[in-house]
């Protein structure tokens, strides 16, 4: 497929051969599914904990006699029935990520750009840099290219002036090529690709 390349003044320069087997695919749901749910579980941090009955700083001399009390028969105060006692099969420190295949991570990538590429959601520019870090220029060059909450990949390396300007924007995104990720590609209304990203990403799945 055939995309217009442009400029952040919104004019035109050349245009791009996308390859059909990155950016054709049909998306599939299922495969999509997978993927965000894999990339959303791996980033928790399992740290939660509370702690056992075995944990408890406490005594664990009989609190009183077992007939006679008119009471239930208890033994040990640090049992969860009471204030202040162990949690009863409560969070643990865990990992909470899941295996998931190298090709089928990779394809669900594909299938993520294709999706934004089948909705029109795709923007190639020629590069994404500024002379100076100005937060305005690059809102002023998102209106022109009528960006909204967009996700903008670029080469390898960052233009540290671009990507200081474009911080100070709500919804906006700018990640270097090695970032992209399934989860930020479907959650961005608009993805923005330079041409060195659209290269890097090509050779990548080559």
């Amino acid at each position: 497929m055939k995309l217009d390349v442009q400029t952040l003044d919104a004019k035109k320069a050349g245009s791009v051969e996308l390859s059909d087997d990155v950016f054709a695919l049909e998306p599939r749901a299922d495969i999509l599914h997978r993927m965000v749910t894999y990339q959303l579980a791996k980033r928790r941090a399992g740290t939660h904990k509370t702690k056992g009955r075995s944990e408890i700083s406490g005594t664990t001399k009989k609190m009183y006699k077992q007939k006679g009390t008119g009471g239930a028969r208890h033994g040990n105060k640090k049992v969860p029935q009471f204030r202040g006692g162990g949690k009863a099969f409560g969070p643990v420190v865990r990992d909470h990520a899941t295996g998931l295949n190298k090709k089928i991570r990779q394809l669900a990538l594909k299938h993520a750009l294709s999706t934004k590429a089948q909705a029109g959601s795709l923007i190639v520019l020629d590069e994404a840099k500024l002379a100076e870090p100005k937060t305005k220029t690059v809102k002023d060059a998102f209106a022109k290219l009528g960006l909204n909450k967009p996700l903008i990949i670029d080469g390898a390396e960052l233009d540290q002036n671009f990507a200081l300007a474009a911080r100070n924007l709500p919804y906006t995104d700018v990640l270097p090529v090695q970032g992209i990720n399934v989860y930020d590609v479907l959650r961005c209304e608009t993805l923005v690709l330079t041409k060195s990203a659209v290269e890097a990403l090509e050779a990548r799945f080559a």
